[in-house]
């Protein structure tokens, strides 16, 4: 880690307001994640062409997310079964700001994600009048309907490429917690390259690439809930769960 964070002093830093210009609400993403060792040579490659954010001297910032679904898991469902045009809802907090928004994710079926948010207090689980308004406007669930159902807290990073057309985060440190059961998955890292263009020619994609890191899909809320509740249908994460045990050098994340 030491070697990391002498790397990201090396980044010229962006604040949050100017980072406002990349929101990139209706964007594509690809994903990539590996073992945390390969970071410090990705972040060298790549410092010249992204600033940093910078929060009161603060470049990896830490983040709490609790996700909603229904009492049959109908979020978690739709995503394991495949299906196209769906939803996660949950409540997020950018706990150095003390900034929170509660959060509808769209996944279209011609692979966009769509996250439109309106303000929200984290400490309170039940949903307002405002809350319920939005939640029924965009999408079929009613606020009666759900329940929090994973809490998931990990450290970000994020650059923002010197053309302001792309966003990347940088994920490290995650937990998840359902019920009574915690996971740690340590050692790894998720990155999330952010456009509303095509990312394979950005300057992160070509650096991941020159690493032999390949892009593959990771659902935060998935795979939390395949690794803290064993009585969900999870077959469809079961090969990414092992390659995720093998990456990181760790056994048991995924139990019968």
């Amino acid at each position: 880690m030491a070697k990391i964070f002498e790397e990201v002093e090396l980044f010229d830093p962006i604040s949050l307001e100017e980072m406002d210009k990349v929101k990139l609400m209706n964007r594509t993403d690809t994903k990539y994640w590996f073992h945390i060792k390969e970071l410090h040579r990705l972040l060298e490659m790549v410092k010249a062409d992204y600033f940093i954010l910078n929060m009161h001297n603060e470049v990896a910032l830490p983040y709490e997310t609790v996700y909603y679904d229904t009492d049959v898991n109908s979020m978690f469902i739709a995503h394991h079964n495949g299906k196209l045009n769906r939803y996660k809802i949950r409540r997020r907090s950018y706990v150095s700001s003390g900034i929170s928004f509660l959060e509808v994710k769209f996944k279209s079926n011609k692979g966009r994600t769509i996250k439109k948010r309106i303000s929200s207090d984290f400490e309170e689980r039940r949903f307002n009048e405002a809350e319920d308004t939005f939640i029924h406007g965009i999408t079929p669930f009613t606020v009666e309907s759900l329940r929090p159902s994973l809490i998931n807290n990990f450290s970000r990073i994020t650059l923002v490429n010197r053309n302001f057309k792309e966003r990347c985060t940088i994920d490290f440190n995650l937990t998840f917690k359902s019920d009574n059961h915690q996971v740690a998955l340590n050692n790894l890292v998720i990155v999330e390259i952010k456009a509303d263009g095509c990312s394979s020619e950005s300057s992160l994609a070509r650096a991941l690439r020159d690493q032999r890191i390949k892009s593959s899909g990771f659902s935060k809320y998935c795979i939390g809930r395949t690794v803290t509740d064993y009585s969900l249908k999870r077959n469809a994460f079961k090969d990414k769960v092992r390659k995720i045990e093998k990456t990181i050098n760790t056994t048991g994340l995924y139990n019968n």
